[in-house]
């Protein structure tokens, strides 16, 4: 059975989306922005009340995600400080010439150990998918979050299928971008994810909606008993480049 994340904004959101059946919770505030550093007293309420497992995202801001030395050193702080509660974190570092960070992001990587890391979708803006894949693996993440550098998931679904083949249990990959229970038994079906991520926010909303959760839930369910999880490449793909 495929896991669903879902992002939530707020306090009430993240009690939400657990009630209704998310396996995951990626903390962060600022939707507008597309996601940054929550406050510290929000997970502190959080896991008092919320059973899932909550990975909190590390931004200082919206924005390029190439990071100055004292925001690096500020992101390292927040880290620090969330470490206690936290069950993971998000994160992800570009250079100026849009690639990955491997050295600053595996940086964050060691200062959140033990704790699991997502390289978020920065990776979306990174020059080429493909050896950016291979730089996120470097940074030791075990996971990223990606729309296949499309607008959607549902749009970059064929980078992802092969970002999944190129796995070979070294990374697990996470389709996220405009996915809802319209598409997400499709994403799911054609890339063979075990973890997909939504902000389950219906169009003209601010928070998610319970009810799109159990859908997605029931259709990764159904999925679920459909089909195996998909580890790695087929025997007949093994060591191929995409």
């Amino acid at each position: 059975m495929a896991l669903l994340e879902v992002a939530c904004f707020s306090l009430e959101s993240a009690t939400l989306a657990s009630t209704a059946g998310a396996d995951r919770i990626e903390l962060c505030a600022n939707r507008e922005a597309g996601g940054t550093t929550p406050p510290l007293e929000w997970l502190d309420v959080i896991k008092q009340t919320v059973a899932v497992p909550v990975y909190v995202m590390i931004r200082p801001r919206g924005g390029s995600f190439y990071y100055s030395e004292d925001e690096i050193e500020h992101m390292k702080h927040d880290i620090a400080a969330f470490k206690g509660l936290a069950d993971g974190f998000v994160f992800g570092l570009l250079t100026v010439e849009r690639r990955i960070d491997v050295f600053r992001t595996a940086d964050l990587v060691t200062a959140a150990s033990p704790l699991p890391c997502t390289f978020h979708k920065a990776f979306d803006e990174a020059v080429d998918a493909f050896e950016a894949f291979e730089d996120v693996i470097a940074t030791g993440c075990q996971c990223l979050l990606t729309s296949g550098g499309a607008s959607s998931a549902h749009a970059g679904i064929d980078t992802i299928a092969q970002l999944v083949r190129m796995c070979q249990g070294r990374i697990t990959v996470m389709p996220g971008g405009g996915i809802r229970a319209s598409n997400i038994g499709a994403v799911r079906a054609f890339t063979r994810a075990s973890i997909l991520h939504s902000s389950a926010v219906p169009h003209g909303e601010d928070r998610p909606s319970a009810e799109e959760i159990r859908r997605m839930k029931a259709t990764l369910n159904v999925e679920g008993a459909q089909m195996p999880l998909h580890i790695g490449p087929p025997a007949s793909e093994a060591g191929h480049s995409p």
